[in-house]
């Protein structure tokens, strides 16, 4: 997690137990507590010749700073392990309820941080480990770093309900790719993109998934984890028809049926060409070509 400016060593081991699963930060609460009481109950020397008179004070103040952190530290795990849980909680609600909602509408009313949660989960259940950034708001950077396989992703989340996204837009992850090395990006909205946006991704390693391609990647992954769907809004077969491909939306792998990723190939005869390739690389090196 990148430390927010001016920010403190509290918060930081706060948001680095909200980042982690709940019982992730419970046992760091339960491990930080033994450390720094075995500390804070140590027997220090009262007296001390005169050259070692400076090594008792660090030890004293080494012992009173672990009698205070003792309790504040736990806390501190315990309080992240707690946003963990109901942040998950929240996040698989999310994922739940626009799936469920086959008009849309859910997806069109969330707020920017809302649908940047919703984003997150829908790519960690395709696979990858996602870290949320914090672009800064409605309109700011780089909000998701994905990592599967050794690679790196950024993805930018625009929750514009009346706009088309502009190529200004592309164009700014593209140079944020190219600077941090990321291996490919994504752009993501709940409405969709203009032309230009559409043509500049071409022959790059960018793929723009709009609202409709984005219900279509969460319904696909919700019925290849079944376990995420509830009976509320689990889809049957013989009522709910297959939803409608968009050109946006990935096609699931010819080897394993997972969900595929856009890539363009570096080396070779195909060099600088588009082409579909599995998320699961490199256990699964099935690839497809984008007609």
């Amino acid at each position: 997690m990148a430390r927010r400016r001016n920010s403190s060593a509290f918060e930081d081991l706060f948001g680095i137990a909200a980042m982690l699963p709940w019982w992730v930060g419970s046992i760091l609460a339960v491990v930080a507590y033994a450390i720094l009481h075995r500390y804070a109950s140590a027997d220090l020397p009262t007296n001390a010749p005169p050259g070692q008179i400076g090594q008792m004070v660090v030890g004293q103040m080494t012992k009173a700073l672990a009698y205070y952190g003792q309790f504040i530290v736990p806390l501190l795990f315990l309080a992240g392990a707690a946003t963990s849980f109901f942040g998950r909680r929240k996040r698989k609600d999310l994922v739940r309820d626009t799936a469920g909602d086959k008009s849309g509408a859910t997806l069109r009313a969330l707020n920017w941080s809302d649908f940047e949660l919703l984003v997150g989960e829908a790519f960690r259940m395709r696979g990858f480990s996602v870290v949320e950034t914090g672009g800064g708001g409605p309109d700011g950077g780089i909000d998701l770093e994905l990592r599967k396989g050794g690679e790196v992703f950024l993805v930018q989340c625009k929750q514009w309900r009346a706009y088309k996204v502009s190529v200004n837009v592309v164009r700014e992850l593209f140079g944020v790719m190219a600077s941090l090395g990321a291996t490919g990006g994504f752009v993501v909205t709940s409405g969709t993109f203009s032309a230009d946006a559409r043509a500049f991704v071409d022959g790059r390693n960018i793929e723009l998934i709009d609202g409709s391609a984005l219900k279509t990647m969460i319904d696909r992954v919700r019925t290849a984890r079944p376990e995420m769907a509830s009976p509320r809004t689990m889809p049957a077969s013989a009522q709910t028809s297959a939803p409608t491909p968009t050109p946006s939306a990935e096609p699931s792998c010819p080897r394993c049926g997972g969900p595929m990723l856009k890539r363009i190939a570096k080396q070779g005869s195909n060099a600088g060409n588009a082409f579909w390739g599995c998320t699961a690389f490199p256990k699964c090196r099935g690839i497809k070509t984008i007609e």
